[in-house]
């Protein structure tokens, strides 16, 4: 298992024998001759369970980064409403209640665990080595745990399947387990796998299921499962919450370096965990995916250069990145901010540089400038004299002096960015042209996570083959922190080695709890929202949890958590319910004169011809609409298909049953 590129190619093996579909209810017999001796070896076990490593990039799981760019861990932010689409009527569905019942699918799928059990079930009778057996036990505790918590985090109670069940009997067609039972299963296997998981480097490589694995797999589970417990009014939160304290800091423990990058911009380790040639060796960094050219390619930088990227950050969720200070934007002491002049530099000026690998800072040139840059007097496009505010942040970036495809190696997020060579060069961000043309946006906030100068691509095909992580530290960091503050336990010192590991790479200010307070950020969500919806009710987030959710959020932004995190706090209307608004703009600016969009009335929540300044107006208000969040979508509906198979079935509340 030297490299998981490989396993995509094997991938098709495991839907073939184990029927990965919808149902598990229609499996073939499993005592063929092949299954009986499929696990005498580590080889022919090896063999059998490389297709699991498909579970880990499953498009079903909005943190599994898949071969589709912005179709891949970008839409679970968009579904929290972290993101927005440029596209005209590209709503959020959550927001206007457009989420359809389903009939199949939904991720309603047990053909993994299937697949899993047979293994299992051959181990038993395995005359491989004890040592072997455990570990592939372990492995296998690992991948079936891995997908049970994707299945109770979509629909709570789920059948707890843990045996190759007789498809001549009833067995397939039990009743849904109740939750507290699944997820102590999981638990329990997956504390199992950390304690018997073996070292088997040199058979399955260093990008394989070990021990920091299963406990990066632990450390997720339990974070979300406690705060989902505390914040929907289920029992045993701590339990798990302990748990996630203790396997967390071991990781931070495990892994004390961080990826500081190559390329040389402020935080470049954090943008380039997305954009590096290879993982490999890169410090912090637990599992990955590996791409390479000539074999698996994926689309996320092509899309993030063209004109299929169409996710945006909201001026809503701009605002929650600090300052280097290490203050919010919002804070009465904070001197360095200088963005109440709306001036779109002055926004981006002394922010958190997280921000910067995420959004694309402004800029303009002219192509076929003059005044061109130093480190190539042949360059296609010069400076904009017009204002030293127009290079301002092409001098923090690096400037891109060959506009090249590929460009030059080890070339990261340069500016200025183009549409893969110099004849496409965009001459200035934002580029507010709204849904026309390469690398536009209507709000200002053009994400570019994904990008990068050096990969080789073009309109046509997608080629790229950077890689991208499946697990890393900076995770476990932050689930320690969360943890750590929801059971009363996080002090400074908590802080210094969690949050301000992570801001002393990104060149931001420590975070200092006993500065915390109410006055923290006045705009902090004190629980009084006037956009709430649904029947759960509203709570204050403590000054402390919340600059600790923001860490969170930043530091993870674009990587798929958003989705799971609103609905494990139960503050999914806080963010989902927003209006969408982009940056201030003005008719009079010189420079961005393309927006289509119009300006937002903040009072009405509708587009308004009269003003000539203020908020870009991206999308309508779910509320002025009428809609908003519904509380049936903190869990999915069960496929109406699976209850008229399985008459011990019941759909989560909310949703339609088979006589409906």
């Amino acid at each position: 298992m030297k490299k998981i590129a490989k396993y995509t190619a094997i991938a098709a093996l495991a839907i073939g024998f184990a029927g990965c579909n919808d149902s598990f209810l229609d499996k073939a017999p499993t005592t063929t001759i092949s299954e009986v001796t499929a696990f005498e070896s580590y080889k022919s076990t090896q063999a059998y369970m490389w297709p699991c490593y498909a579970i880990l990039y499953n498009t079903t799981i909005a943190t599994s980064p898949n071969d589709h760019g912005y179709a891949s861990v970008y839409n679970g932010d968009r579904n929290a409403g972290y993101f927005s689409n440029r596209t005209p009527g590209g709503y959020n569905a959550y927001a206007f209640q457009t989420v359809a019942p389903s009939s199949s699918g939904n991720g309603w799928d047990f053909g993994w665990i299937y697949h899993i059990n047979i293994m299992l079930k051959g181990l038993e009778t395995s005359s491989m080595p004890t040592a072997e057996k455990e570990h592939w036990q372990a492995v296998g505790y690992f991948f079936h745990a891995f997908w049970y918590m994707e299945l109770i985090n979509r629909f709570g109670d789920v059948p707890w399947i843990d045996k190759v069940l007789d498809t001549d009997t009833d067995e397939p067609y039990g009743p849904r387990t109740p939750r507290d039972e699944v997820a102590n299963n999981i638990l329990t296997r997956l504390k199992w796998a950390e304690e018997h998981i073996g070292n088997f480097e040199e058979q399955d490589g260093r990008n394989a299921i070990n021990q920091a694995c299963v406990q990066m797999a632990l450390s997720r589970f339990t974070l979300r499962e406690g705060t989902w417990r505390k914040y929907h009014g289920l029992n045993d939160a701590d339990k798990y919450l302990t748990e996630c304290v203790r396997v967390s800091k071991e990781l931070i423990n495990k892994y004390p370096e961080l990826y500081t990058g190559t390329d040389g911009q402020p935080a470049a380790g954090y943008g380039e965990l997305w954009t590096s040639p290879s993982l490999a060796n890169v410090p912090g960094v637990i599992l990955y995916r590996e791409y390479k050219t000539d074999f698996l390619t994926s689309m996320f930088n092509f899309r993030e250069r063209n004109d299929q990227a169409v996710y945006q950050l909201s001026q809503d969720m701009a605002d929650m990145y600090l300052t280097k200070n290490g203050l919010p934007i919002t804070n009465a002491q904070n001197t360095q901010y200088k963005g109440a002049s709306k001036d779109i530099y002055d926004i981006f000026t002394d922010r958190d540089p997280r921000m910067y690998h995420t959004v694309t800072p402004p800029y303009s040139v002219i192509q076929g400038g003059t005044d061109k840059p130093a480190e190539n007097p042949n360059c296609s496009w010069g400076y904009d004299t017009r204002d030293p505010k127009y290079r301002k942040f092409i001098d923090i970036m690096g400037a891109d002096v060959t506009v090249a495809n590929p460009g030059k190696a080890g070339q990261m997020k340069r500016l200025p960015i183009s549409n893969w060579n110099a004849g496409n060069l965009i001459k200035k961000m934002p580029n507010l042209r709204g849904d026309n043309g390469p690398c536009s946006t209507a709000s200002g906030y053009y994400l570019w996570k994904n990008y990068n100068g050096w990969e080789l691509s073009n309109n046509n095909s997608a080629m790229c083959d950077s890689d991208k992580p499946i697990f890393k530290v900076e995770e476990a960091i932050l689930n320690y922190a969360e943890a750590a503050c929801e059971l009363g336990q996080f002090d400074q010192a908590a802080a210094d080695i969690s949050i301000n590991r992570l801001r002393k790479r990104a060149g931001v200010a420590d975070m200092e709890v006993a500065k915390i307070d109410a006055s923290f950020d006045p705009n902090r969500d004190k629980g009084n929202n006037p956009h709430w919806s649904g029947e759960m009710p509203d709570y204050e987030v403590e000054p402390l949890l919340w600059e600790i959710r923001r860490e969170r959020i930043v530091e993870l932004m674009g990587e798929g958590f958003g989705f799971y995190d609103v609905r494990r706090w139960a503050k999914a209307p806080y963010f989902i319910n927003r209006q969408e608004k982009g940056m201030w703009w003005s008719m009079d600016d010189p420079l961005y004169t393309a927006n289509t969009n119009g300006i937002l009335n903040t009072k009405t929540g509708l587009k308004d011809e009269t003003l000539r300044e203020g908020y870009i107006y991206v999308q309508p208000s779910p509320k002025v609409e009428g809609k908003g969040w519904i509380d049936k979508y903190y869990l999915y509906c069960v496929p109406t298909e699976q209850l008229l198979l399985n008459k011990n079935l019941t759909q989560n509340p909310g949703w339609p049953t088979v006589n409906e």
